[in-house]
C-alpha cells in the first residue's frame, strides 16, 4: 500500500483530510481533491497537503462502478487540520459512533469539519452543532429536522459557517464552500486563483438562495448589470432602493421585479453581501481600523459593520482579520505531540 511518505509533497501547509466509504459520492470527493490536491506553484509555499482515508473495511466502492483502493485508515484524521465529509450513504443511513468520536477528538484540538450536500448527516451526528444551525441538500432538510431537533436545518443557504464547523447544500454549493475555505486561509487573489482554474465563479455568497422560482442568469442583463458595476465602485454611498431605481430610470415597482430576477434577492440583501465581501479584502490586504472599513464601505458605524459580518461570515472582522494574519505568518497550524501523516506507516 502506498506511503505518503514517499509521495513528493510541498512545504509544510495545512492537511487535509476527505473521508472513504461505500458508496463514496464521487463528485463531491472529486471537488475536494480538485480544489485541495492539486499543486498550485503559482500560488507559493504553504499550500495545502492532501490525502484521503477509509473509515470503514472494504472493499469500498464509488458512484460510477469503481472499487476505491485507500492509501490511509481512520488514523489519518489525527493529523487533519480540515477534515472533508464528501456526502453520505444516504441520509437514513447511520453514522459509526467510532466515527462521530474521532470527528469530536479532531475538533477538539482545533481541526474544522466540512460537509458536502448529505455529509451533514455526519456531522449533526456528532452532536457538534446542537443548539446551532446546518446546511444540507433541501431534499434531505425535513429528515434531518427530524432526526435532529436539537439543531436548526438551513433550508435555504449555499452554505453556512458555525465556528470551525462549515456545512454547505447540494454539490455544487460544495464548490462554493470549499473557495470560501481557500480565501479565508490564503485570501482573496489564492481563491480567485482557484476559481479561474475551475472556471467557477469566484464567490457566491453562503446566504445565496439554493434555488429559486425563476433561473438566474450568471451575468444580469438588461439595465441592471451597469448599475451593479456602478454600487460595487462605491460602496460607500449611501445607496436606496429608490437611488437604485433612478439610477435605471424604472419605477420602483418595475426595478424591484427586475432586480430580482437578475439576482435573485433584493437590493437591501445584495448591497450587504457586497459590502461585507468588500470588508474580507480590506481587512485580509489592510491594516486600516474597523471604523475606517465600515465607513469607506458605507456600513456607517463599526458596529453596523460587526453586525452584519458577523451575521453572514460567522466571526467578528477582527476574528477574521486576525486568522488570516496568523495564518499568513504560519501556514500549519501547531499540531498534537503525535507522529505526522508522512512520517508514519499508511494504515487501512
Amino acid at each position: 500500500m502506498p506511503n505518503i511518505a514517499d509521495q513528493p509533497v510541498p512545504p509544510q501547509g495545512p492537511l487535509v483530510v476527505a473521508l472513504l466509504y461505500d458508496g463514496l459520492c464521487t463528485f463531491e470527493f472529486g471537488i475536494v481533491a480538485e480544489v485541495f490536491g492539486l499543486p498550485r506553484p503559482e500560488l507559493g509555499p504553504g499550500w495545502y497537503r492532501f490525502a484521503s482515508c477509509a473509515v470503514e473495511p472494504g472493499p469500498l466502492r464509488a458512484h460510477g462502478g469503481f472499487t476505491l483502493t485507500p492509501d490511509h485508515g481512520p488514523e489519518a484524521l489525527e493529523q487533519a487540520d480540515i477534515i472533508v465529509v464528501p456526502g453520505w450513504k444516504g441520509v437514513d443511513i447511520a453514522v459509526p459512533e467510532a466515527l462521530c468520536d474521532r470527528l469530536r477528538a479532531a475538533h477538539a484540538r482545533g481541526a474544522r469539519l466540512v460537509s458536502i450536500c448529505s455529509g451533514a448527516v455526519v456531522l449533526a451526528a456528532t452532536g457538534l452543532l446542537d443548539g446551532g444551525m446546518i446546511a444540507t441538500h433541501w431534499r434531505y432538510a425535513d429528515t434531518l429536522q427530524a432526526r435532529h431537533p436539537q439543531l436548526t436545518v438551513d433550508t435555504a443557504s449555499l452554505y453556512r459557517v458555525e465556528g470551525r464547523i462549515f456545512t454547505s447544500a447540494g454539490s455544487a454549493a460544495g464548490i462554493d464552500l470549499m473557495i470560501e475555505i481557500v480565501r479565508q486561509e490564503f485570501g482573496t487573489d489564492a481563491a480567485n486563483s482557484v476559481a479561474r482554474r475551475l472556471v467557477v465563479p469566484a464567490h457566491r455568497s453562503g446566504g445565496q438562495a439554493q434555488f429559486l422560482e425563476r433561473p438566474v442568469p450568471a451575468r444580469p442583463t438588461g439595465e441592471i448589470a451597469p448599475l451593479l458595476d456602478q454600487i460595487r465602485a462605491d460602496l460607500g454611498r449611501g445607496w436606496t432602493t429608490a437611488d437604485m431605481a433612478a439610477e435605471c430610470r424604472m419605477s420602483l415597482r418595475t426595478f424591484l421585479r427586475r432586480f430580482h430576477d437578475a439576482t435573485g434577492t433584493s437590493p437591501g440583501e445584495w448591497l450587504i453581501a457586497e459590502r461585507v465581501e468588500a470588508a474580507k479584502t480590506l481587512l485580509s490586504s489592510g491594516h486600516d481600523g474597523i471604523g475606517v472599513i465600515a465607513a469607506a464601505l458605507g456600513f456607517g458605524s463599526g458596529h453596523g459593520l460587526r453586525h452584519h459580518f458577523r451575521q453572514r461570515v460567522g466571526v467578528t472582522p477582527s476574528d477574521y482579520r486576525a486568522g488570516f494574519l496568523r495564518r499568513s505568518r504560519d501556514q500549519l497550524p501547531p499540531n498534537v505531540s503525535t507522529p505526522s501523516l508522512d512520517e508514519r506507516p499508511a494504515t487501512r
